[in-house]
C-alpha cells in the first residue's frame, strides 16, 4: 500500500474495510461455497454503491474515482478483496467496464457498462483459450463477416464468472487484427460449462461459441483495433491480481506473527526462537517488497508510463513470493496449519489461482527480458 495515501483514499480504505468486516466476514465466506454463484448479488450491488465498479470508468460516463487515477484508488478495494479474501466478479467487471468506458458506443454505454457500474448486472472477460499462454498472439477465436454483422467460432477458457455473467465481452481475430465484442451470455450459440476452481468463492467457466451471430452494434471500438486496450486490460487485470496477493499475504503474516507470540513450545513463545525470527525477517522483506513493486506498477498504469513491463515486474515478484509466504506461514502453524477448520488455506487457495491467472512468475520475466531487448 503506498504511504502516502490522500485524505479521501484513507476514507475510501477505511469505508472499504468496515463494510468487508461488517458483511464479508471469514465466516461468511465459508459459507458461500456451496452458492452455484458464490456471492449474492444483493451484496454485489451495495458494493458496487461504494464505487468498486466505478473506478476505471469517466465520471463522463457515470464512474469516477476518489483521487482521479482510478488504478491507484483500484489497488485499495483488491487489497481488502486479499485481506478478507472476498467473493464477487471485482476483476472481470472492472476489466469489461473499462473497455466499454474507454471503446464503447453510447448505446453500450447506457446499456451495459450503466449496469455494471450500479451492480445490477456482472460481465466476464473472454479472453484466454485452451493452449494459449495468456497473451493476444494466443487469440484464435474467429469473427468473420457475415452480411452486416459477423460469425463468432471459438473457445475461451478460465473465463471467470462465466457463468454468472449478464453479458460478455469476447475478444476475437478479424481480417486485421483484434476486435472486442460485447453480447448477452445468453445468446443462441454461447454454451457456458463451469470448471472446478481452487479458490473457493470464485467461479471459472469454459464458454464455447458456435457460429454465434454478432450484429456491427455489438462491436466494442473500432473493428481489428482491439490490440491496444486488450493489452491495457491485461496491465490492468495484472495490477488486481498483484494488489490483491498483497492484501492476502499481509493478513496472513498477520495472524501468523500473533500466533508465534501466543504459541509457547518448551515454555518460550515460538516467536522468540531465533531461526523463526530469520523466517519472519525474509517474510517481512517479501511483503514489503510486494507492496513497493505493486505501488509502482500502479502509478505506471495510471500515468501511462512503462506500464507493460513494471506490470510484469511486479506479477513476476509478487506472485512467487507470495505464495511461498502464505506456505513458510502454514508450516509456522504446525498441524492446525493443514486443517480445513484453519482460515490460512483459504488465502493460499485465492494466492494460488492469482498466481497463475494472466500468466505465471516465468511469463512475466519472459515478457521482461522481450521488452528489454526490444
Amino acid at each position: 500500500m503506498n504511504l502516502g495515501l490522500g485524505e479521501d483514499q484513507q476514507f475510501f480504505l477505511d469505508t472499504t474495510r468496515k463494510f468487508l468486516n461488517a458483511e464479508m466476514p471469514i465466516a461468511t465466506v465459508r459459507g458461500l461455497v456451496q452458492n452455484p454463484d458464490g456471492f449474492e448479488r444483493d451484496w454485489w450491488r451495495r458494493g458496487a454503491e461504494l464505487g468498486w465498479t466505478s473506478m476505471l470508468v469517466s465520471e463522463a460516463d457515470g464512474g469516477g474515482s476518489v483521487s482521479g487515477k482510478g488504478p491507484l484508488d483500484l489497488v485499495i478495494v483488491a487489497e481488502e478483496f486479499g485481506r478478507t479474501v472476498a467473493p464477487g466478479p471485482f476483476l472481470p467487471v472492472n476489466l469489461v467496464a473499462f473497455a466499454l468506458g474507454a471503446d464503447g458506443n453510447s448505446e453500450q454505454k447506457a446499456g451495459v457498462l450503466s449496469k455494471l457500474l450500479s451492480g445490477e448486472s456482472t460481465a466476464a472477460w473472454c479472453f484466454h483459450e485452451p493452449n494459449s499462454n495468456w497473451r493476444a498472439d494466443g487469440i484464435s477465436t474467429v469473427a468473420e463477416t457475415a452480411g452486416s454483422g459477423y460469425r463468432l467460432s471459438g473457445v475461451k477458457t478460465i473465463v471467470e464468472a462465466g457463468g454468472q455473467a449478464d453479458h460478455l465481452l469476447v475478444a476475437a481475430r478479424t481480417a486485421d487484427g483484434f476486435t472486442q465484442f460485447v453480447i448477452p451470455a445468453d445468446r443462441d450459440g454461447v454454451t457456458t460449462t463451469p470448471l472446478n476452481s481452487l479458490d473457493l468463492v470464485r467461479r471459472f467457466a469454459h464458454v464455447r461459441f458456435d457460429d454465434v451471430e454478432l450484429a456491427a452494434t455489438d462491436v466494442v471500438g473500432s473493428v481489428d483495433d482491439a490490440g491496444e486496450t486488450i493489452d491495457r486490460m491485461l496491465q490492468l487485470a495484472v495490477l488486481i491480481q498483484c494488489a490483491e496477493m498483497n492484501g492476502a499475504a499481509a493478513e496472513v503474516f498477520r495472524f501468523t506473527t500473533q500466533y508465534a507470540f501466543d504459541r509457547y513450545s518448551f515454555g518460550r513463545p515460538l516467536a522468540s526462537y531465533q531461526a523463526l525470527k530469520h523466517r519472519f525477517a525474509d517474510m517481512k522483506l517479501w511483503l514489503e517488497a510486494g507492496f513497493a513493486t505493486t505501488d509502482g506498477a500502479a502509478h505506471a498504469v495510471a500515468d501511462d508510463d512503462d506500464a507493460a513491463k513494471l506490470t510484469s515486474v511486479a506479477k513476476a515478484y509478487v506472485s512467487e513470493h507470495v505464495t511461498e509466504l502464505i506456505q513458510d506461514c502454514v508450516q509456522m502453524h504446525g498441524g492446525i496449519g493443514v486443517t480445513w477448520e484453519h482460515d490460512i488455506h483459504l488465502y493460499l487457495r485465492r494466492a494460488t489461482v492469482d498466481r497463475g491467472l494472466f500468466g505465471g512468475p516465468e511469463l512475466h520475466r519472459e515478457l521482461i527480458s522481450e521488452r528489454l531487448v526490444a
